[in-house]
């Protein structure tokens, strides 16, 4: 054989043997992981013998695949916050057998809390720090060190330069990890752990709490008081103290080996500096605590924890990470939330209920779409039939015994739930027990949410099917047949003016006619607003109202039909309406007249006037503060088309600063970036004069949202004055059905759209929520401010 040959066959050797070792490497990784991940599930084995086996084989391969195990411990220590005691056993385990690992791993956790807190990841942070306050019980970090974090994350209290939200974040960190290490501190360090708990008792005193109206589910306390989260918690702590840190729901496998543990040595937490409050920095909101169930509601059985024991908190707070986790996932999401471990010592139906129901509810707003929890609450059904609808029947029932208090953004999201929840079951309901409604003012909130679960309920079904279900004292509660009522085609419509042309006009859009032939139809009508042959008014609302009805009296079918009727006559509706907010006002008023029985209709015929431009959402806003609408003010599809029409704006102006940031990038990134793909390199670099028109246009979107927000407030003033003096000067009680739905959709206003309103907080306290303003409404202002301060 050739000496070349040779060569080249060595080489062939050689590589495949760097890979096989290449595969080896990554197959033994991928093992590792899976054991450490899995570590805790159900096994034949005890955890404690399962600990111990992965600490002997983690150990074996630390030299060589320290990074790796370092890097899933470290992922698993946030990732999997459940499993928390587990994980600090392995690491106790790892540190007794291996001193320099357990201080690389602690080096680690704390290059991760820095990170966390510098990035605004309050949660990853929150968890390092219960991490690291259990390790302590493992004798992985030393008391002294933990107690000198805590500490410098409670110096924030002291801090008069940043927001209240700011030093709450830091002070929830500290007091959610006492559960954990309190036992411990209590016995080692009594007098460290008293001066920690009397820093924060003096903050948790002097503390604002100017926006915890505004988070309320209810606006009463009875029968459950509705408790601030860092409140509540603290209360819950105090109770933990009262009962010398003796808690029954967290796992401690480290017990087992307190033996091996001892004899460890110690590592100190290296030294953090907490980053600066920035402006640009974003806190998490505070939240009520949502109660809706006591140990009286739940039946013979478990006890359910109360309010203010730290077992409520512990198995909550795992609840609400299971929903976290696989809230994608409704059947898996469904099966571990009933799955829960110690499920046998609680009432865990009664439990999940509250905690769905406490995410639904969330203020200001849920953390998924509402959907996600209508569906998990069915499969929650479906796994546990023999209990959870009982639960859940149990649940709305003392939902709708409290309505008269509930927050307007949550009695929404009860109806639109509830009508769902009950379509997925034939709309079966004992509605017999709500009869007393029928009896009651249509804008009680009892009978205004029966009537609104009716309206909801047909969007799902058809009239004839909801008529069928309820009983006949409902019958005024059932929603009118849903169709159009165009005047030109009625019988009295013949005197109507305009309706000849109407008639032709229908005729011609039979026929299929262009838009030529419609406006020059539509051009023979005279013009109401002309006074004189002088004067050219901007627009004709005789000619409006002939086109508008007839063109949704032809496309009546269905929403497909309206939309094509729409989307073809485009060149019409240029032409009669224009830029002209009294015109696109009048559209608005017609599509109202032809469809004020169909709500569905009305709120999708105006998502397709805004989406094609024939209206404008300043449009849309002054028409549902308009006298006309006044009799329908108080109906939640209003406050659709309002939400929708604000989404909208907020969109727009959303997509126009993306593009607007994603040219600029392009425009200084091409020269430096070496990493960009091949699109990006074959598009087209914008010159600076593109870049300043998109300014434009993003400044002319952001005048435009501010102008719709100027609006709906200033009307909402006006409306809410012009209340409080007429019912003074009548010498009659303010307080009606009425006022309250009006401040609670002015609340609501504040809480589904905080990002874009807060960034025009200054111009609206400058011109509209001023100090002389009637302390009624300013309220609603000054709880909105007192969220992010």
């Amino acid at each position: 054989m050739s000496r070349r040959k040779f060569d080249e066959m060595s080489d062939y050797d050689s590589g495949r043997d760097r890979k096989r070792r290449r595969n080896d490497a990554v197959e033994i990784e991928d093992r590792l992981e899976s054991l450490i991940i899995r570590v805790g599930e159900k096994s034949t084995s005890s955890l404690e013998s399962n600990l111990e086996g992965l600490a002997s084989v983690l150990e074996a391969d630390i030299n060589n695949y320290k990074t790796k195990i370092l890097k899933i411990l470290s992922d698993c220590a946030v990732k999997m916050p459940e499993k928390t005691t587990i994980y600090t056993t392995l690491v106790g385990l790892l540190n007794a057998k291996n001193y320099n690992f357990g201080g690389e791993f602690v080096d680690l956790m704390a290059r991760k809390l820095k990170e966390a807190l510098k990035s605004c990841y309050w949660k990853t942070a929150r968890y390092v720090l219960r991490f690291f306050a259990d390790l302590v019980n493992c004798h992985v970090i030393s008391t002294n060190s933990l107690l000198q974090l805590l500490h410098t994350f409670l110096d924030t209290a002291r801090d008069d330069n940043s927001p209240q939200v700011r030093s709450d974040t830091y002070v929830y960190a500290v007091l959610s990890c006492l559960p954990w290490v309190g036992r411990e501190l209590y016995e080692k360090k009594e007098q460290d752990l008293e001066r920690l708990l009397k820093h924060i008792e003096i903050y948790v005193r002097k503390r604002g709490r100017k926006h915890v109206p505004g988070l309320r589910v209810w606006r009463s306390d009875r029968p459950h008081p509705q408790e601030e989260y860092l409140d509540c918690l603290w209360s819950q702590i105090c109770k933990l103290r009262s009962d010398m840190w003796q808690e029954k729901h967290i796992a401690r496998p480290y017990v087992a080996f307190d033996s091996i543990l001892c004899e460890a040595l110690q590592h100190n937490i290296p030294p953090l500096t907490l980053p600066p409050h920035n402006q640009d920095n974003m806190y998490p909101f505070p939240w009520v605590v949502f109660r809706l169930f006591d140990y009286t509601d739940c039946p013979e059985g478990p006890v359910l924890p109360g309010a203010h024991s730290i077992e409520r908190y512990l198995i909550e707070e795992h609840l609400h990470n299971i929903v976290k986790e696989y809230h994608l996932e409704r059947k898996q999401c469904a099966a571990f939330l009933l799955d829960f471990p110690l499920k046998h010592k609680i009432p865990l139906e009664y439990m999940i209920v509250e905690v769905v129901l406490a995410e639904l509810f969330h203020l200001p707003g849920p953390r998924y779409i509402e959907i996600c929890y209508g569906s998990l609450l069915i499969e929650l059904c479906k796994l546990q039939p023999a209990t959870m609808p009982q639960v859940l029947a149990q649940a709305v029932e003392l939902l709708f015994d409290r309505i008269d208090t509930m927050n307007v953004c949550c009695f929404d999201r009860f109806v639109n739930w509830f009508a769902y929840h009950l379509s997925n079951f034939q709309f079966k309901w004992s509605w017999d027990d709500w009869l007393e409604a029928s009896q009651l003012d249509p804008t009680h909130p009892k009978a205004k949410f029966v009537i609104e679960v009716l309206q909801r309920a047909m969007r799902l079904s058809y009239r004839q099917r909801i008529a069928e279900v309820v009983p006949e004292q409902f019958d005024c509660f059932v929603p009118n047949k849903p169709e159009p009522n165009c005047k030109f085609f009625t019988e009295a419509g013949a005197d109507i003016p305009g309706s000849n042309t109407a008639q032709r006009l229908e005729s011609i859009i039979r026929a299929k006619g262009t838009s030529t032939e419609v406006i020059q139809a539509l051009s023979e009508l005279p013009n109401p607003l002309r006074e004189n042959d002088e004067t050219d008014p901007p627009y004709n609302p005789l000619q409006i109202q002939v086109f508008v009805q007839t063109l949704l009296h032809l496309g009546a079918k269905s929403f497909s039909h309206a939309f094509a009727g729409i989307s073809k006559f485009l060149k019409v509706f240029e032409a009669l309406v224009g830029p002209h907010e009294e015109a696109q006002i009048l559209v608005l008023r017609e599509m109202h007249e032809v469809w004020h029985h169909h709500q569905q209709m009305m709120v999708m015929l105006i998502d397709k006037f805004l989406r094609t431009q024939i209206v404008r959402c300043a449009s849309v806003a002054t028409w549902v503060f308009s006298k006309d609408m006044m009799p329908e003010f108080t109906k939640n599809y209003i406050w659709e088309i309002i939400h929708a029409t604000i989404r909208k704006m907020n969109k727009h102006v959303a997509r126009l600063q993306r593009e607007v940031n994603d040219a600029r990038e392009r425009r200084t990134g091409h020269d430096s970036d070496d990493s960009s793909t091949d699109e990006e390199e074959q598009r087209p670099r914008p010159t600076e004069e593109e870049i300043e028109r998109m300014e434009e246009k993003l400044e002319t979107a952001q005048a435009d949202q501010k102008n719709l927000f100027l609006i709906i407030f200033q009307r909402f003033i006006m409306i809410l004055s012009e209340h409080l003096v007429r019912c003074d000067t009548d010498g009659r009680d303010f307080n009606t059905h009425w006022y309250r739905w009006t401040v609670g959709r002015l609340n609501q206003i504040f809480m589904m759209h905080n990002t874009q309103v807060e960034r025009y907080s200054q111009t609206l306290s400058t011109l509209l929520f001023t100090q002389d303003l009637d302390p009624h409404i300013l309220d609603a202002f000054n709880q909105f401010i007192a969220l992010r301060t």
